[in-house]
């Protein structure tokens, strides 16, 4: 938050705004220009005022962001809903993500809520886009979501997006021109500036592979690693988002997928940047019919309730002893863990999409030769094949997919 005011004031003052570095913490400014702008108002306020009003901001934030992903996921049913948001919203204070976000306050909650009502509107909505596009504006990372528009196949969304985010930049390159070109040609390519990778705090893959190697930069084993999962994440991610007809909340999964790949591949990932957790777990909740989905959940919460990173003797990453180093580096494997089960999920449905269709062809070559009627239910056989999860009444509700 403090950093937030200063870049904010950097801005009144005119002060060149990524030399500015936060007194007493040495922090400088890591977010595009247009970013600073928005913290502008930050300054109107003294620092325990503007505490009081981060903190209410971010709860009001996490109620928002808690009805999006129940939206998200089409659960549970609309009437229990408002229910569901205050309960979840109250608990959800302690993810560890949630909890370090309010603690910093971060703006983690606005770039979620701004995804968030991007990936719950449909495909025909002219303004599907504008959020993922402000999103990356202030931060970033959460372009990948535009990518993951456009390789499934949602081109006038992606192209909203890139509109909003050059408009968003041309904004901050007309009032901080000078920041503005330093940040684009410069300062954007200096991952120092965010941090120090090896820290326990940094969830990344790249942050892990440093305390696993205790070196401050993985080289070519890390390169290798991110190069790994960025492939698995965004495949999955992808092929989830283009399976509508094969698998529940596709859509919802698609875009989940496309978070996680994005926090395990960043050079830095702090642990409030986690805060994806939320739309996470409430797929997880969504669809816990079987023992398996339950354990997966049960073990989701507790990885993310724990706190654990924080009991690791050596915060600053250098010499963790190998015992330390899951509890040090525990969202990273549990990111993986994730995309592989989807992934799995998605060869299974879509195997018995091949097998149901290789079956009704059989089944009405038969018929023909045998001239009789023409009665298959080819849709039907699909939803058998789609399992006991599967309600054909509600999946429109479960996908934005026109």
């Amino acid at each position: 938050m403090l950093v937030y005011r200063a870049e904010g004031q950097a801005v009144v003052n005119g002060d060149d705004l990524y030399a500015m570095r936060l007194p007493g913490w040495d922090l400088p400014a890591t977010y595009p220009p247009f970013a600073a702008l928005l913290f502008v108002p930050s300054t109107w306020f003294g620092v325990s005022p503007l505490r009081i009003l981060v903190m209410l901001g971010n709860y009001a934030l996490l109620g928002l962001a808690v009805h999006l992903s129940l939206k998200l996921a089409g659960w549970p049913a609309r009437r229990y809903r408002p229910a569901a948001t205050i309960l979840a919203t109250g608990l959800g204070v302690w993810l560890e993500p949630v909890y370090t976000t309010f603690q910093y306050g971060q703006v983690n909650l606005v770039i979620l809520c701004l995804v968030l009502w991007d990936l719950t509107r449909p495909d025909r909505s002219r303004f599907k886009g504008v959020g993922i596009g402000l999103a990356a504006a202030i931060k970033i990372t959460p372009g990948l979501f535009t990518v993951y528009l456009i390789l499934t196949g949602r081109i006038r969304a992606a192209l909203v997006s890139v509109g909003t985010f050059l408009a968003a930049g041309l904004v901050g390159w007309i009032v901080l021109p000078d920041g503005s070109y330093g940040f684009w040609t410069d300062y954007l390519w200096d991952p120092s500036r965010v941090g120090v990778t090896v820290l326990v705090d940094n969830q990344s893959l790249r942050g892990a592979v440093c305390r696993l190697l205790d070196a401050n930069d993985p080289g070519t084993v890390g390169l290798i690693a991110t190069g790994l999962v960025a492939a698995l994440g965004l495949g999955v991610a992808v092929l989830a988002g283009r399976s509508a007809r094969v698998l529940r909340r596709a859509d919802a999964w698609g875009g989940v997928c496309t978070a996680l790949t994005a926090l395990l591949v960043s050079p830095i990932s702090w642990t409030h940047h986690w805060v994806w957790c939320v739309p996470l777990i409430a797929l997880l909740a969504a669809e816990a019919r079987s023992a398996g989905r339950r354990m997966l959940l049960g073990v989701t919460l507790v990885v993310f309730l724990s706190h654990v990173m924080w009991t690791v003797p050596h915060r600053w990453g250098r010499g963790v002893a190998w015992y330390w180093q899951l509890p040090g580096a525990v969202y990273p494997p549990l990111g993986i863990a994730l995309l592989v089960v989807i992934g799995l999920r998605l060869y299974r449905a879509r195997r018995q999409e091949v097998d149901a269709s290789a079956g009704a062809w059989a089944l009405l070559g038969a018929r023909l030769d045998h001239g009789s009627g023409l009665d298959l239910d080819l849709d039907r056989d699909l939803d058998l094949d789609r399992g006991p999860d599967h309600d054909p009444a509600r999946d429109p509700a479960l996908t934005n997919r026109t």
